[in-house]
């Protein structure tokens, strides 16, 4: 089966030899992503405001794919802060709200102290006439 590797033209990718997402079959799978803005590689400092980024992200490496945010199956979260998991809840329900995938959230620390959160999400492309 052919394997795509998408890019999100993250510096990250380069230096960590990895993929933004990589698709395989009708399957998406999407890496952990984090509020980094990948056009200026700028991050801001709220958990707000960075797990509304994480779903921008996201939600363009999955149209790179051909896929959309509907075709998330399954999502996982990591906050470095757990207390921070609540304030995220209005976003994810914002985006995913509909979709309502398979979910668990873990607490652990992240790569770059200014992380808040990283989102890795899994996507099954639905059929075309489906």
């Amino acid at each position: 089966m052919k394997r795509i590797h998408i890019s999100s033209g993250s510096s990250f990718e380069e230096k960590m030899a990895y993929s933004r997402a990589v698709v395989v079959g009708d399957w998406v799978f999407v890496s952990g992503t984090t509020g980094f803005d990948y056009n200026t590689m700028s991050i801001v400092e709220d958990v707000e405001s960075q797990v509304e980024q994480c779903f921008v992200n996201i939600e363009a490496a999955l149209e790179k794919a051909g896929a959309k945010m509907e075709d998330i199956v399954k999502v996982q979260y990591v906050l470095p802060i757990a207390t921070d998991f609540e304030k995220c809840w209005p976003t994810m329900k914002k985006y995913l709200g509909n979709v309502r995938p398979a979910a668990m959230m873990i607490s652990a620390g992240l790569a770059d102290e200014r992380m808040k959160i990283e989102i890795e999400v899994t996507a099954l492309k639905k059929e075309k006439n489906g």
